[in-house]
């Protein structure tokens, strides 16, 4: 928090970002399912998050993408009985796995990418080039903002609404 005090206009506008966001992830679920697109959007965090992070153990995995290991684990075993991810011996000890993408999962996961790269270059296509990189801009600084306040909250002290 910055000690600035929140007014009832910043509160509507809040409102307004709140409600278009719900809507958003709706519309994108929704579009999803019509598509019959074979990536749902946690697979999709998942396979991108081993991308970017290379192998990874469960538990790892889970902090990464904000969500419990009993359900990444879920997860997990789905992506692994479909080829998409796989289970190797961890190096550094012998109990344990790491999880890492196959060539399977990396090939799709780059045709949901250029996917939904396509459908949001289509959606700015009528925007003005400024209004598209302030648009990407403001959705950065409204992500790591969103991230520094809530993702790292521990469970026991959830916000107050």
């Amino acid at each position: 928090m910055t000690g600035v005090p929140v007014v009832a206009d910043d509160l509507m506008v809040a409102g307004r970002i709140g409600s278009g966001l719900a809507r958003l992830i709706r519309l994108i679920d929704r579009a999803a399912v019509a598509r019959g697109d074979e990536l749902d959007r946690p697979s999709f965090f998942l396979l991108d998050t081993l991308v970017c992070a290379g192998p990874s153990r469960v538990t790892a995995l889970a902090a990464a993408v904000h969500s419990d290991p009993s359900t990444v684990s879920r997860q997990v075993a789905h992506l692994v009985s479909i080829g998409l991810l796989e289970r190797g011996a961890d190096p550094g000890d012998g109990r344990a796995s790491l999880l890492a993408i196959t060539d399977a999962g990396k090939a799709l996961l780059t045709q949901a990418r250029q996917r939904r790269d396509d459908r949001i270059a289509a959606i700015i296509d009528s925007w003005h080039p400024s209004e598209r990189v302030q648009f990407a801009d403001l959705l950065d600084r409204f992500t790591a903002g969103h991230a520094a306040t809530w993702c790292d909250r521990p469970a026991a002290n959830p916000p107050r609404s």
